[in-house]
């Protein structure tokens, strides 16, 4: 059974259209050849009456019978006349290049006298058009052209010298050429003959020359396409294809390359995440067993300290039992960074929970010969957070920073202040749906590390997508379309096509068209569709006053993070630091970051390093 490829499906349908056009164009090519053949048989003809009738008229006019019949029958022995006749009015043939018929009268209802007695009264005058006429021989069935021209009784006639006509007669008689087809019908055969070897050339040339085409723009790539995702289906996500073609197929092969390495490192990151899963619960058992001997030290240890005598012994036991207390919150913070619980959220002292922080991992940074620096404003409001969380936040950037400055020794600096911002530029949507309530966040693209809202773009018949920083007041639009003021675009919700446009409103600051989304349950949001225009409203949020935010500034010294990487760096599981990192920190850090209805920035140059900066509202 033949696979109905669509290879073969594309070349069937163009090898028929081909096949149907060209027919079209064969038919209406005879039939113009035919039809401009018998036009020049037939003004052919009407000169050969011509000329018969003026060769003949001084001899009419003469009366010289001879030499009339003489000339008819001369004329009529051409090979390209069948028959020279010359009839007078009631039908008797008088003149004849077949001498059988002179004498006769013809039948007033046969081909060459119907047009004239077809009527009563017959006709006197007949177009030139009308003279000609087509008939087949009885006797061979071939094809003949016959042509009429009438003989008027004109002022000549009447005042020979013979005067064998009376005046009042109009007509006299008619001249009846009549010619062969047999030549012409010939000819027409070879043209049709002709034009159909031709068709059928083309029809099978064409076929073979888009079948070798289709074979390769088509058939071949699909057939890839497929070949690679039997193999990924099956398990090997290795498998590419060639994207070097600049067409659709060429984007398809594109998208499916990334798919694969998108399902290749989803597959790594499992393993990972099941390797980690398991060494964090290993962690706590041995964070939770360590805990237990770390109690027994330190109660035995606090017990001789109240027994102790000398001076001495009271210096050591203070050590043993400072240096225990120490392990147990380093215990304590470890087992807190590997637990994933809920916010416990309460007003807390952020400059404590840096203090925290930096002692969990003063003794690591002092010996890689890091220095730490801390500018804490005194005073901060306490915001409503997660004390622990935020430790875990600040153990984060610490520990990257470090890693980033090495073992060369460096510098960090802790900044932390109080600053009132507006909520533009500042305040993230975290959520956004279309009027029938679909979901437009798209965790796919991200801005930042948050999420950007997805907009489908439809103009003329091209389809895109738009993604929005989900920042509110921030410039960062991408579009999947170019679009120009000359291109009226459609901007639609990506799974029921509702249409997000305000009707009748452009944006106060460019004039581009605005779109607009609910962000529940702080009402709607309306932005610029324009891709470098930032101009939003958010009534909603607008109507409230500046809020206070704590901002906590972390700055190293170190080896920096590469530009291609700076969009990447909170994508779990994408780690700068090679074979070393898991690439967890940085998810992590954001995550708690954004629980907290806060946010995080980064800054950074190759060789000069990072600066983090986080801003938590004081307000929840």
């Amino acid at each position: 059974m033949i696979r109905r490829t669509v290879g073969r499906k594309l070349t069937t349908a163009v090898d028929v259209t081909v096949l149907l056009i060209i027919s079209v164009f064969a038919i209406v090519n005879i039939r113009s050849h035919n039809q401009n053949l018998l036009a020049e048989v037939e003004r052919h003809a009407i000169q050969i009456s011509q000329t018969v009738k003026s060769s003949t008229e001084y001899d009419m006019l003469m009366n010289e019978p001879a030499r009339i019949h003489e000339t008819i029958r001369r004329l009529g022995q051409e090979e390209s006349i069948e028959r020279i006749r010359i009839m007078n009015k009631a039908g008797k043939i008088t003149y004849s290049s077949d001498d059988t018929e002179i004498g006769t009268t013809v039948d007033l209802g046969t081909e060459s006298c119907i047009r004239c007695h077809g009527v009563e009264p017959p006709l006197e005058r007949l177009e030139m058009k009308a003279r000609t006429r087509l008939f087949q021989r009885p006797h061979d069935r071939s094809g003949s052209l016959g042509v009429i021209t009438p003989i008027y009784n004109e002022p000549s006639c009447w005042t020979a010298a013979c005067h064998a006509h009376p005046q009042s007669q109009t007509v006299l008689g008619v001249f009846d050429v009549v010619m062969p087809l047999a030549a012409v019908e010939a000819e027409m055969r070879r043209g049709q003959i002709e034009m159909i070897v031709f068709a059928a050339t083309a029809v099978v040339a064409l076929s073979l020359i888009i079948g070798v085409f289709v074979r390769r723009w088509v058939s071949v790539p699909v057939e890839h396409l497929m070949a690679a995702t039997q193999h990924v289906a099956g398990g090997d996500l290795s498998r590419t294809i060639d994207e070097t073609r600049a067409d659709e197929l060429g984007t398809l092969a594109r998208s499916f390359n990334q798919m694969t390495r998108k399902l290749s490192e989803a597959r790594l990151q499992l393993v990972q995440s099941d390797k980690l899963a398991s060494l964090g619960r290993l962690a706590a058992g041995v964070a939770h067993e360590i805990n237990n001997p770390l109690t027994g030290v330190l109660t035995y240890s606090s017990l001789m300290l109240k027994r102790a005598r000398t001076r001495e012994e009271q210096e050591d036991l203070r050590v043993i039992v400072r240096e225990t207390i120490r392990c147990r919150d380093i215990v304590k913070s470890l087992l807190d960074f590997a637990r994933q619980s809920t916010p416990r959220k309460r007003a807390s002292d952020i400059n404590e929970a840096i203090r925290r922080a930096v002692s969990v991992v003063e003794r690591q940074l002092s010996l890689h010969g890091v220095v730490v620096e801390q500018q804490l404003q005194p005073d901060l409001p306490h915001p409503v957070v997660d004390a622990n969380q935020m430790e875990q936040v600040l153990v984060n950037l610490l520990v990257n920073a470090a890693d980033a400055i090495g073992s060369k020794g460096g510098r960090i600096s802790l900044r932390s202040s109080v600053l009132t911002l507006s909520p533009v530029g500042v305040v993230p949507i975290k959520q956004a749906i279309c009027p029938k309530r679909h979901n437009l966040i798209d965790n796919e693209v991200r801005f930042d590390g948050k999420p950007s809202i997805r907009i489908k773009v439809r103009c003329d018949n091209e389809e895109g997508f738009m993604h929005l920083d989900s920042v509110y007041g921030r410039a960062g639009h991408r579009h999947g379309l170019l679009l120009d003021e000359r291109r009226k675009a459609q901007f639609l919700c990506p799974e029921c096509s509702t249409s997000l446009l305000l009707e009748n409103r452009s944006c106060p600051r460019c004039g581009a068209p605005l779109l607009a989304f609910e962000s529940p349950p702080k009402g709607w949001v309306e932005t610029c569709t324009r891709r470098a225009c930032a101009w939003q409203r958010w009534e909603e949020v607008d109507a409230s006053s500046n809020r206070e935010y704590i901002e906590i500034e972390v700055r190293d010294n170190g080896c920096g993070i590469a530009h291609h990487d700076l969009h990447k760096i909170y994508d779990p599981f994408h780690s700068t630091k090679g074979a070393k990192g898991t690439g967890l920190g940085l998810a992590v850090v954001w995550g708690i970051v954004d629980s907290h209805n806060g946010s995080i920035a980064v800054q950074s140059e190759p060789g000069q390093g990072s600066t983090f900066t986080i801003r938590i509202p004081v307000l929840p």
